[in-house]
C-alpha cells in the first residue's frame, strides 16, 4: 500500500508540471513523451523480465494488447481533459472515475459476475470518494473569477469556453479513467498468471510506449525547443511515470485492481491543491468538502485488513 501512495503522490504532481510547458506544446505531445519515454524505460531496464512477459504466449498477449492499447489511450486522453477541462477537473474526473470502472472490470469481466460481490467496505469508501470528486468538478475546481466559472484555465495558462471545453474535458477524463482501469487490471492479471511484477508492467508498458512514439514524432517537436521543456518532459517521464509505476506495479502483488485505483484517489486531492496553491485554479468551499471526502474514502480503503483474495507476493 504505501508504493502505491507513493504512485499517487508522483502521478498528482503531472498537471502542476504541465503548466511549466511553452504553450506551443499540445497536451498530445506532454502525453505522448510522458508515456512514451517512460515506457521505454521500464522495459529497457527489466530487459529479461520484460522479454519473458512478452513470450508467454497466446495467453500472455491476452493481458499485453489490452493493457498497451490503454497505456497509450491514457496519457493523450488525460492531458488533453486537463489542457481543456483544468488541471484540477481533469485530474479527479480520471482518477475520480478509475475506481468504478475498474470494479466493474474485476465483476464483471474478468470474473463474469461469478465472482466474490465488491465487499460493503469498499463499496462505502469508494462511494465516499467518488461523490467527492462530484463535488470537486461542481465546486469550481479550475474556473476562472472573473466571471464566475464561464472560462476554464488549462494548465497551459489558456483561458476557454465553460461549456463545450469544459465538457469535452469531462469525457475525455471518463476516457482516460476506463483506460487506467483497464491497464491496472491487466497487469494484475498477468502477476496472477505467475509473471513477475516488474516484467508485467514494462511488458505492456513497453508496447504502449511503441505506440505512443509516431504521435510524438508528428507533436512533439516543440518540446526540444528549450532546455526549460526538455527538463519538464524529463521529470515527467522519469518522476510520475518511470518511478511511479515502479512502484504502482509492486504495489499491485499484494492489492486488487479496485483498492489501488481507490487508493490513488489520492492523486487528484494533490493534483487540485498544487492547481490551487501553484497553478491559480479556485475551489470553492463545496469542492474543499469534495477533496475531504475523497481523503476520507482513501484513509477507509487504505487501513483495510487484506481480504482472503489477497494475490500472491511474486518479485
Amino acid at each position: 500500500m504505501p508504493a502505491i501512495v507513493l504512485a499517487a503522490l508522483l502521478w498528482g504532481t503531472t498537471g502542476t508540471a504541465a503548466t511549466l510547458l511553452p504553450g506551443d506544446v499540445s497536451p498530445l505531445a506532454t502525453g505522448a513523451a510522458t508515456m512514451g519515454v517512460g515506457g521505454l524505460l521500464l522495459a529497457l531496464t527489466a530487459p529479461r523480465a520484460t522479454v519473458a512477459v512478452l513470450r508467454g504466449g497466446a495467453s500472455a498477449w491476452r493481458r499485453i494488447l489490452p493493457g498497451a492499447l490503454a497505456v497509450a489511450a491514457y496519457p493523450l486522453a488525460f492531458y488533453s481533459s486537463m489542457s481543456l477541462a483544468g488541471v484540477a477537473v481533469g485530474n479527479v474526473v480520471a482518477l475520480g472515475t478509475a475506481p468504478v470502472f475498474a470494479a466493474l472490470l474485476e465483476r464483471f469481466v474478468v470474473t463474469r459476475g461469478t465472482g466474490r460481490p465488491l465487499d460493503r467496505r469498499w463499496a462505502l469508501s469508494a462511494g465516499a470518494a467518488v461523490l467527492g470528486v462530484v463535488l470537486l468538478v461542481g465546486g469550481g475546481a479550475g474556473h476562472g473569477a472573473a466571471d464566475g466559472g464561464a472560462a476554464v484555465a488549462g494548465p497551459l495558462g489558456t483561458t476557454t469556453g465553460a461549456d463545450a471545453d469544459l465538457l469535452a474535458g469531462i469525457a475525455l477524463g471518463l476516457l482516460a479513467g476506463l483506460a487506467y482501469a483497464v491497464y491496472t487490471d491487466t497487469a494484475g492479471r498477468l502477476m496472477r498468471d505467475g509473471h513477475p511484477s516488474r516484467g508485467s508492467m514494462a511488458a505492456q508498458f513497453g508496447v504502449g510506449a511503441l505506440l505512443l512514439l509516431p504521435v510524438l514524432l508528428l507533436t512533439g517537436a516543440p518540446l526540444l525547443q528549450s532546455t526549460a521543456s526538455v527538463g519538464v518532459a524529463a521529470y515527467l517521464a522519469l518522476g510520475p511515470m518511470f518511478v511511479a509505476y515502479l512502484a504502482f506495479g509492486r504495489g499491485l502483488r499484494t492489492v486488487t485492481g479496485s483498492r489501488a485505483t481507490t487508493v490513488t484517489l489520492l492523486e487528484p486531492v494533490v493534483a487540485t491543491l498544487l492547481a490551487v496553491l501553484v497553478v491559480g485554479e479556485r475551489l470553492s468551499p463545496l469542492g474543499w468538502l469534495g477533496v475531504a471526502l475523497v481523503l476520507a474514502g482513501v484513509v477507509a480503503v487504505a487501513v483495510a485488513r487484506p481480504g482472503r483474495s489477497r494475490l500472491e507476493s511474486r518479485a
